[in-house]
């Protein structure tokens, strides 16, 4: 695999978090792109569910059978407003600079126009973060124009969470170290809660009363020595009252796992996954080749599972990490029996019991894994091969991959969603 390494880009870096402490964050404010989008047929419909891919460097969406076939159904374009949204980063200078940085920093030199992306219940709506425009933009899936653009505090957006009502949105505002809820429809702002330095990933409660919520620090830097660890920020794992936003207890797990006898662990959380009772949560650091098992009833550490690395990443100099992610993906079946984990730095996933904690077959199926979902009835593991522009199905039963479909530029997340069946009879399968 190829990783960038951070030493070039290191005073741009510093400069991009000298910047993010001292400028004021934007107004965030929803603009309805299309007038009269409220006012669009909700008429009652047939919906079929789909895996929703997003190609973060190439602006689209692909659209795939949720199953072990993966078939190419529809291609998403996730940013007709493109021309107009460039016109305004090169016209400020402000702007311009934030969007290079991303580039640079983030985006391994390239463009950010997808991270997470969601629908709305009924199929109609696409509602994705746009981390090099800085929003959320519901996108019209018949017309494919913007119904609402919502632009978040600073200059950055990035993963989100949906409510188990499907009537709200979570987004993190990486540079604003706040997280934005939105009104799914409408693009408006219900509500925010603070975060710590890259506000990162998000996730509903199954009961929707509490959101889990991490934040990873300033991955971009290059000093990433544990004797430098409190040049990352902030980061914090917190559980946030999803009606007052209230922040109801904030863990530094690097602080956890040091007195649970592991010293020089990062805090910041990264991908993270339940158990079905949502007692236990497994999750992947910065730095580190395996996940966590933590206890929230106890508030302690249960297990720090090693997975394996290969031997080109056991010689990679944690400078050269990509955005400090050993590992970034971890999902379970929705059974609680399994996990699926994205062996990042290592070219691999790999499904792991959750009894036993060992990993099955290592499944190379490319380069740079960076996302894993469960389909809803449990019986595969997406994987996003973002070096490769390929997704794979593994099968939780045996490990294997069972399916490999080739998609758009640098797939990164992948959610499960819902579109019209009328919709999606009208589209043409996409060519990559």
């Amino acid at each position: 695999m190829t990783v960038r390494r951070k030493f070039p880009c290191m005073i741009a870096a510093l400069g991009l978090a000298a910047a993010t402490a001292a400028s004021p964050a934007s107004t965030a404010s929803p603009q309805h792109a299309a007038p009269g989008g409220d006012e669009r047929d909700r008429s009652s419909g047939e919906v079929a569910e789909v895996l929703f891919v997003g190609n973060n460097w190439d602006g689209t969406a692909d659209v795939l059978t949720p199953d072990g076939e993966l078939e190419p159904l529809a291609r998403v374009d996730i940013v007709p407003d493109l021309d107009k949204r460039l016109r305004e980063v090169y016209t400020d200078p402000e702007r311009l600079g934030y969007y290079l940085g991303i580039r640079a920093l983030v985006g391994e030199g390239n463009d950010q126009y997808v991270d997470d992306m969601y629908t709305t219940e009924d199929g109609r709506t696409l509602v994705v973060s746009r981390p090099s425009l800085a929003d959320v933009v519901g996108i019209d899936l018949a017309g494919g124009e913007l119904v609402w653009r919502f632009e978040v505090d600073g200059h950055r957006s990035d993963h989100m969470a949906v409510s188990p009502d499907g009537e709200h949105v979570a987004v993190s505002a990486s540079t604003g170290n706040v997280v934005h809820v939105l009104d799914i429809e409408t693009g408006e702002e219900v509500g925010q809660f603070p975060s710590g330095d890259s506000p990162h990933e998000n996730v509903y409660s199954a009961d929707g009363e509490k959101i889990f919520h991490a934040s990873i620090g300033h991955v971009y830097t290059p000093l990433d020595r544990p004797a430098l660890d409190s040049t990352k920020g902030e980061r914090h794992f917190q559980i946030v009252d999803a009606d007052s936003y209230e922040v109801l207890e904030r863990i530094d797990m690097g602080a956890e796992l040091d007195e649970a006898g592991y010293p020089d662990y990062s805090s910041a959380v990264r991908p993270m996954t339940f158990s079905p009772d949502e007692r236990y949560v497994y999750f992947q650091v910065s730095f580190f080749h395996g996940f966590i098992e933590y206890d929230l009833a106890e508030n302690r550490v249960v297990s720090v599972v090693n997975l394996p690395q290969s031997e080109e990443a056991a010689n990679t100099e944690r400078e050269q990490y990509l955005l400090d992610s050993a590992h970034h993906g971890i999902a379970m079946n929705p059974q609680g029996t399994d996990l699926c984990v994205a062996g990042t730095m290592s070219d691999y996933a790999t499904i792991v019991s959750r009894d036993r904690l060992r990993h099955g077959e290592l499944v190379e199926g490319g380069e740079k894994p960076y996302w894993a979902t469960s389909s809803s009835d449990g019986e595969h593991c997406f994987v996003s091969w973002s070096g490769s522009d390929r997704v794979s199905a593994l099968s939780y039963d045996t490990g294997e991959e069972v399916a490999s479909t080739r998609v758009g530029d640098h797939p990164q997340r992948m959610r499960l969603g819902h579109v019209r069946t009328d919709w999606l009879a009208e589209q043409d399968p996409p060519r990559s």
